[in-house]
């Protein structure tokens, strides 16, 4: 089993900047791919943006190109996303996400292991 610990969210002003991480545990080597999904109240988990094992490959969604990067410290077991130019529509819960397959995949179902989630939310 892997364990993912999301931290780093909270309430920031359009414009504003946050950066999550997530740390694994357990059989991390079914950690290669990590991705970063939300959710706001009343709507589906979406894709926010995941990276391959090596750092080598990224994957965003169109709304967050440009403003997020995620990147990985596997020395540390830890992936992280850099938010940048927080937008209100950014609100929701951050989930980080693990797959065993080396495909740097966008749909939730694709990923086996989920951590419990973070809050964002950015105030106008």
């Amino acid at each position: 089993q892997v364990q993912l610990v999301e931290s780093g969210g909270g309430l920031v002003q359009a414009g504003g900047s946050l950066r999550l991480s997530c740390a694994a545990s357990g059989r991390t080597r079914n950690t290669y791919t990590m991705g970063w999904f939300r959710q706001a109240p009343g709507k589906e988990r979406e894709f926010v943006a995941a990276i391959s094992w090596s750092g080598g490959v990224t994957n965003y969604a169109d709304s967050v190109k440009g403003r997020f990067a995620i990147s990985r410290d596997n020395a540390k077991n830890t992936v992280y996303l850099q938010m940048n130019g927080l937008k209100t529509e950014d609100t929701a819960v951050y989930y980080c996400a693990a797959r065993s397959s080396t495909m740097v995949n966008p749909s939730p179902s694709d990923y086996a292991y989920w951590g419990q989630g973070t809050q964002v939310t950015v105030s106008s």
